[in-house]
C-alpha cells in the first residue's frame, strides 16, 4: 500500500505528466478463438516465447541511456487465445557481467513504473553491475490499457466530503458511490475485471520469460511487496532473488488498512511538527501543541473555503491532506514541505503544496480522457487524467473480498468515522473516503488472504522500517510469519516509507543480496544513524 496518490480532481491533472514520458506505439499479438481446453492449464507459450524489442525512449526529459519496449499479455488468463493488451517496459542495461534482469515495482497501486525508472533511475545504478534494471506500467496503469472513472468519481468524493458531521442518512453517499463504480466500469474497458494483483503477478511471469530469465529477480516497494508475495505463491519454483521493501499486509481488510495508514501518517505528522517548531520559519509557530491545532484548523478552514488555483478548480482541505501526506514520506522532504506550507499560510500560494500532490509537475487544465484503449499501448495524450487514483481504487478493491452491504455501511459509518478520526484527526476522513470507494464494485478475490502463505521458495528479503508512515513495521513481521521460513526480515530502525532510498545500510544489504546472494541474518537491523 502506498497512499501517495491524490484522489481529488484538481490534483489529478498533474498525474498525466508523470505517466506521459513514454511514447512508443504498441501492437498486440494476433487474436484467435477463445480457449476451449476445459480444465487443462491454459497454454501461454506464445506469450512466454515472444521477443522483446528495445529501442530509444522518446519524450521530454527521457534519459539517453534508458531503453523502452513492450510485452504482450492476455487480458484474461483463463482465455489466453482471446484479447490481449500491451505492457510498457523500460530498462537500464547491465554494465557489468549480466546475469539477467531485475524487475522493479514502485508501489501504488496505480503508479506507472516507466517514468519512475526514468526520473529516479540513479538510485538503482549499482544493480546494473549484474542486471538489466527493468520496470513497467502494470495493466490498467499509465500507457498499459489505463483505467478511468470519468467525472462521476468527483461526485462520489463530494458526497463523502459533504456534511461530515451528519451521517444519519448516508443514502445519497451510497448512491453516488454506486454511480461512480458504474462509471469506472464504463470508462475503463475490458481490463477492469482483470486488473487485480493475481493477474498482475501472472504478467510478471510473462515478463520474466520474455526477458529470457529462468527465475524472477525482483525488487518491490510498498504495494509492490504484495505483488511480489502473490508471485511467490503462484510461481514458487520460478522465484530467484526477491526483495520486499515496505511490506504490505496480506490479511487485513481495507478498513483496517486505512486505520493503520491514518495512524502512521499522524505519527509522521507529529514528528514533522516537532521538527518544524524548532525553526523560526515554521508557519505554525514554535509551540508543538499549538502547531498541531493550527494544522487541523488550516485543513478545516480550506474544506469550508477552498483556495483558488491556476488549474481552475479550488484547492480544498482534503487536497492539502493528500499533499502533506506525500511530503511526510521522507525526512529529506520536510524542509520543502515546511516552505510550501509557509507559502500557503502566509500568502495563500498553493504552488508549493500542489507540487507535492503532483510529484513536482503540473499541466494546463484539460478535459479528462477515457474509453477503451483497445489493447495496445495508448498514446501519452490519451492517458486519462484520473488514471492514478482510478487504478489505485480498482486494484485495492479487486484484491479485497469484503463487500459490506448498504445496511452494514449505514450501521457502521458513524463508528468508522470515529475510529478513523481517533487514528488521525488530520488524515482520518481522507483515508475513510478511499476505503468507501469499493462500494458498488464486484467482490474482490479471496486468493491473497487465503492462499498467499507458507510459500516454498528460496530465501527472500523483507525490509521493514520502524517509522514507516504507510506500511507499519508490524506488517513486515506478520507477513514474514505468514510467508514462512523463506522470509528473512531486515529491521530498518529509521523513518520514512521504505528503506532502500533513505538508508545506506538497507541499500547496501539489498544490493548485496540481489547481486551476490548474500543475505543478512533474519532479525538483523540497520540503525537510524546510518540513514544519511
Amino acid at each position: 500500500m502506498l497512499a501517495k496518490l491524490s484522489t481529488r480532481p484538481a490534483l489529478r491533472r498533474g498525474a498525466l505528466a508523470v505517466a506521459a514520458a513514454l511514447t512508443l506505439l504498441g501492437t498486440t499479438l494476433p487474436m484467435t478463438a477463445a480457449n476451449g481446453d476445459g480444465d487443462r492449464p491454459p497454454d501461454l507459450s506464445r506469450f512466454h516465447d515472444q521477443k522483446v524489442t528495445w529501442g530509444k525512449c522518446t519524450g521530454d526529459g527521457m534519459p539517453d541511456d534508458l531503453q523502452c519496449a513492450k510485452v504482450t499479455v492476455p487480458v484474461d488468463y483463463a482465455r489466453p487465445k482471446g484479447a490481449t493488451l500491451d505492457l510498457a517496459l523500460a530498462r537500464y542495461r547491465a554494465t557489468g557481467d549480466k546475469r539477467g534482469s531485475v524487475l522493479l515495482n514502485f508501489g501504488g497501486p496505480g503508479g506507472p513504473g516507466v517514468p519512475e525508472l526514468a526520473y529516479g533511475g540513479k538510485e538503482f545504478m549499482d544493480l546494473t553491475d549484474g542486471y538489466d534494471v527493468v520496470s513497467f506500467d502494470p495493466r490498467g496503469v499509465g500507457r498499459s490499457s489505463p483505467v478511468s472513472c470519468g467525472d462521476a468519481e468527483d461526485d462520489a468524493y463530494a458526497a463523502v466530503d459533504d456534511d461530515p458531521d451528519d451521517l444519519g442518512d448516508p443514502r445519497e453517499l451510497l448512491a453516488q458511490l454506486k454511480k461512480a463504480a458504474a462509471a469506472c466500469a464504463k470508462h475503463s474497458g475490458p481490463v477492469l475485471p482483470h486488473i487485480g494483483t493475481v493477474d498482475a503477478a501472472k504478467d510478471l511471469d510473462v515478463m520474466r520469460a520474455a526477458l529470457g530469465d529462468k527465475k524472477l529477480n525482483y525488487l518491490g516497494f510498498s504495494y509492490g511487496t504484495r505483488l511480489g508475495a502473490v508471485y511467490a505463491a503462484q510461481f514458487p519454483d520460478r522465484v530467484g532473488r526477491l526483495v520486499l521493501d515496505g511490506v504490505d499486509t496480506l490479511t487485513e481488510p481495507l478498513a483496517e488498512q486505512g486505520i493503520a495508514g491514518a495512524r502512521g501518517q499522524q505519527v509522521a505528522l507529529d514528528d514533522f511538527v516537532d521538527w518544524c517548531v524548532k525553526d523560526i520559519a515554521c508557519p505554525f509557530g514554535q509551540d508543538a501543541r499549538t502547531a498541531r491545532e493550527e494544522v487541523l484548523r488550516l485543513v478545516d478552514s480550506m474544506d469550508e473555503d477552498p483556495v483558488p488555483t491556476d488549474f481552475g478548480e479550488p484547492f480544498t482541505g482534503q487536497d492539502l491532506v493528500g499533499a502533506i501526506g506525500q511530503g511526510l514520506y521522507s525526512k529529506q522532504l520536510w524542509p520543502s514541505l515546511e516552505r510550501a506550507l509557509a507559502q500557503l499560510v502566509e500568502s495563500g500560494d498553493t504552488s508549493g503544496v500542489m507540487a507535492f500532490a503532483t510529484g513536482g509537475l503540473s499541466l494546463p487544465v484539460r478535459d479528462p480522457g477515457g474509453g477503451d484503449p483497445g489493447g495496445g499501448l495508448v498514446d501519452e495524450e490519451d492517458i486519462p487524467l484520473d488514471n492514478l487514483p482510478a487504478a489505485l481504487m480498482a486494484i485495492n478493491c479487486a484484491d479485497d473480498p469484503d463487500r459490506p452491504t448498504a445496511e452494514r455501511i449505514t450501521a457502521d459509518l458513524k463508528r468508522l468515522r470515529a475510529d478513523y478520526e481517533e487514528a488521525s484527526p488530520v488524515f482520518g476522513q481522507y483515508r475513510l473516503t478511499q476505503v468507501l470507494m469499493c462500494y458498488g464494485r464486484p467482490k474482490g478475490t479471496d486468493y491473497i488472504r487465503d492462499k498467499v502463505k507458507d510459500v516454498d521458495t528460496p530465501k527472500m528479503l523483507l525490509v521493514g522500517t520502524r517509522g514507516d508512515p504507510a506500511t507499519p513495521y508490524r506488517w513486515t513481521v506478520e507477513t514474514a510469519e505468514r510467508l514462512g521460513p523463506s522470509a528473512v526480515v531486515l529491521d530498518n530502525r529509521g523513518e520514512g516509507h521504505t528503506g532502500y532510498g533513505s538508508s545506506k545500510c538497507v541499500h547496501r544489504k539489498v544490493d548485496d543480496f540481489l547481486l551476490y546472494g548474500s543475505l543478512p541474518p533474519s532479525g538483523s537491523s540497520c540503525g537510524a544513524d546510518e540513514d544519511d
